[in-house]
């Protein structure tokens, strides 16, 4: 009879593939709130997320579902909206006098030019500092929708300049 395990067994969160603990680490030993972007498939929701030991505690988040109320009329799942998404929650942050962040994409395949960055982008454009390279991000033509054609032929980079301005707004 052996008197040792041969193996060791895995955190159930890990064993579920939901966190990767050496990256979860890595992100909390800068001491930063971690800016927690998810995606589905018809929204995109950010959080600014801070660590405690009794459990993480969320202190700003923002959805695509929240651009309705600002007027936006558009889907909610592109790259545009994802950018707005991320410049009110940047602004949301700089309210609450939260001024940087550490992105955590989580377990997402990170694609370069994808709606996490243009979520990410919209955050250092709102005044967050967030250390990312610029290469990462989309060209600005596409921040901006212009390769997006919609029925009603309206202007996306118009309505997103209306939009930016109704969150400066309303969180001067």
């Amino acid at each position: 009879m052996a008197n040792t395990v041969s193996y060791t067994v895995e955190y159930r969160r890990k064993r579920s593939g939901k966190t990767d603990y050496k990256k979860r680490l890595s992100l909390l030993k800068s001491k930063k709130p971690r800016m927690v972007v998810r995606k589905s498939n018809k929204n995109i929701y950010i959080q600014l997320i801070e660590y405690n030991v009794e459990g993480d505690h969320v202190l700003v988040s923002a959805s695509s579902k929240d651009l309705s109320s600002y007027g936006w009329k558009l889907a909610k799942s592109n790259i545009p909206s994802a950018y707005l998404t991320g410049y009110l929650c940047g602004r949301k942050c700089l309210k609450n006098k939260l001024d940087s962040a550490v992105v955590d994409l989580g377990l997402q395949p990170v694609v370069k030019s994808s709606r996490l960055f243009a979520a990410v982008k919209g955050a250092i454009d709102a005044g967050l500092d967030i250390n990312a390279g610029e290469s990462i991000f989309e060209k600005e033509e596409r921040l901006r929708g212009e390769h997006i054609k919609t029925k009603e032929e309206s202007n996306i980079a118009d309505e997103m300049d209306k939009i930016k301005k109704k969150i400066d707004k309303k969180f001067k």
